[in-house]
């Protein structure tokens, strides 16, 4: 279980990012964050994040066209 889920269904680029360095900074270091989003151009998007941010994208799946990431704060 997350401790924080971003919903960005239906948001397209840059938005889900965007909302997801928001939603980090409520996160504490170690912790995790849930994000579920649509947009298929998400998955290159949130890898280059965690390689820009340091943070560690745990796991990435999808359902349905919902995407969903789990990335662990490491910062």
């Amino acid at each position: 279980m997350a401790d924080h889920t971003l919903d960005a269904k239906g948001m397209n680029c840059p938005l889900p990012i965007l909302k997801a360095k928001k939603a980090l900074k409520e996160v504490p270091t170690e912790g995790t964050l849930e994000i579920l989003a649509t947009d298929p151009g998400s998955v290159a998007d949130f890898e280059a994040f965690c390689r820009q941010t340091g943070n560690e994208l745990m796991e990435h799946s999808e359902d349905g066209g919902i995407y969903r990431f789990l990335i662990k704060k490491t910062g």
